[in-house]
């Protein structure tokens, strides 16, 4: 069982920076897919980034590419989402998430196992 715990939201000016963690039990996390993911209210739940850590790869969604960048400690088992240039539309809660095993990527909400509480991000105008 993969117990992940987000932290580091909280309330930032348009145009301003946040560094969500998400800090996960296990001692093979280098081996899991990670990614994140927000849902607004009264939204679904859509896809942020994702790194496959072994092979070097990231990915993101074009509503973020280019102002978000997601990282990863292993020997601290965290994973990091950067956010800078922040918009009120990134208002939402997000979310960690985690799998071990998956198929062909890019990797969707539906192919992850293990997901994190959340932690609210308000970003005001």
């Amino acid at each position: 069982q993969v117990q992940l715990v987000e932290s580091g939201g909280g309330l930032v000016q348009a145009g301003g920076s946040l560094r969500l963690s998400c800090a996960a039990s296990g001692r093979t996390f280098s081996s899991y897919a990670m990614g994140w993911f927000r849902q607004a209210p009264g939204k679904e739940r859509e896809f942020v980034a994702t790194i496959i850590w072994s092979r070097g790869a990231t990915y993101y969604a074009d509503s973020v590419k280019g102002r978000f960048t997601i990282s990863r400690d292993n020997p601290r088992n965290t994973v990091y989402l950067q956010m800078n240039s922040l918009k009120p539309e990134d208002t939402a809660v997000y979310y960690c998430a985690a799998v071990r095993k998956y198929g062909s990527l890019p990797l969707g909400s539906s192919d992850y196992d293990y997901w994190g509480q959340g932690t609210q991000v308000t970003v005001s105008s």
